[in-house]
């Protein structure tokens, strides 16, 4: 099973930008279609994007489409969440998740059956 570790979060004014990453070990990268969620405090985890193996495929939630980015770099195990013209309901714990090339490249959390601890990302107004 792959290992994965979030970081990059932090307190930010609104606009600004972030980059989180998310480091992965014990297995190679390459294996996995991978997805970035948030929880906000109060509610529910919820989607922001999902990137297929081979990086060819990518979807957003609503939210965040034309704002953020997802991207990887299997040649260096590290899957990336670009955020620009951050907004404070964007403030949420952001974690990283791994599903296997088996499935297809879905929002689902269930689909995901690795998940990093999360890192936490304030945008204050």
């Amino acid at each position: 099973q792959v290992q994965l570790v979030e970081s990059g979060g932090g307190l930010v004014q609104t606009g600004d930008s972030l980059r989180l990453s998310c480091a992965a070990s014990g297995r190679t990268l390459s294996s996995y279609h991978m997805g970035w969620f948030r929880q906000a405090p109060g509610k529910e985890r919820e989607f922001v994007a999902v990137i297929s193996w081979n990086g060819g495929t990518t979807r957003y939630a609503d939210s965040v489409k034309g704002r953020f980015t997802i991207s990887r770099d299997n040649a260096k195990n590290t899957v990336y969440l670009q955020m620009n013209t951050l907004k404070p309901e964007d403030t949420a714990i952001y974690y990283c998740a791994a599903t296997t090339r088996a499935y297809g490249v879905g929002t689902r959390q269930s689909l995901f059956g690795s998940w990093g601890q999360g890192t936490q990302v304030t945008v204050s107004s």
